[in-house]
């Protein structure tokens, strides 16, 4: 535990988990899907009260808003919008959309925000604060993930997300202080650098623990002490870097 870290009751709110039908690579639809018609969908279904507990009109719109299946290999463009993780190479996935939205809630994030994401993976988290805030710094520690991710939003006009490549462990310090921080891999402790470079005031998304025996916190930091709640058992890719041995 950190220093000044008090762990508060956690909220038990499980996800639905489930088996991509992957489509064969190559496969030809006889017509293009209405994409924004499945994220209408998805939001009724898989986010939205009575189906789940997503309430933030703005969260709520942005997932609406932001093509996930721009984001995902093309040869699994049919299951974009399904209610689970997807592969996206090298060991990595797209995280399941109700996650997404989840972790995007919990920051509160307001249009002026600076927001740093740990783990850009496909970019589409990213691409989702960024309909939310002023700016996100995105880290990527897998080369060709972020390069892809970094041509994919720019591709699709986010101009106010900011990719690098490297280890996120240290976070961006240069850019630092940032209003709200988002990790979407698993270390097995909260890295000090992030804690370091997050407002006071500020709100932090982690995933922690190993695989198989992990917890989603929100860290709150206030006159610089940090207070954390567990909030969502969850399954993320192990944090890699320095974060590991």
């Amino acid at each position: 535990m950190l220093p000044g870290v008090t762990v508060l009751a956690g909220v038990l709110a499980l996800g639905t988990a489930c088996s991509p039908r992957a489509g064969a690579p190559g496969s030809a639809m006889d017509s293009e899907p209405d994409y924004a018609a499945l994220r209408r969908e998805m939001v009724r279904t898989q986010l939205a009260p009575p189906a789940r507990d997503i309430t933030d009109p703005r969260v709520l719109a942005a997932m609406a808003k932001v093509p996930r299946h721009e984001f995902v290999p093309a040869h699994l463009r049919a299951e974009a919008y399904a209610d689970c993780p997807l592969p996206i190479g090298h060991g990595q996935t797209i995280s399941q959309p109700y996650i997404v939205a989840f972790m995007t809630e919990q920051l509160a994030p307001k249009p002026t925000d600076r927001v740093l994401e740990i783990g850009t993976g496909s970019g589409y988290q990213a691409a989702v604060l960024a309909e939310l805030v002023a700016a996100v710094y995105t880290i990527e520690i897998v080369e060709p993930l972020g390069r892809r991710a970094m041509a994919d939003l720019a591709r699709l006009g986010y101009t106010n997300v900011f990719v690098r490549l490297g280890d996120g462990y240290q976070g961006w310090p240069e850019a630092a202080p940032f209003d709200a921080i988002i990790v979407t891999c698993a270390p097995d402790h909260v890295p000090q650098p992030l804690v370091d470079q997050l407002k006071d005031g500020g709100r932090m998304i982690i995933p922690v623990g190993p695989l198989g025996d992990q917890q989603l916190y929100l860290l709150e930091k206030r006159a610089g002490e940090v207070r954390r709640r567990a909030v969502l058992p969850v399954r993320f890719v192990p944090m890699t870097g320095r974060a590991r041995p």
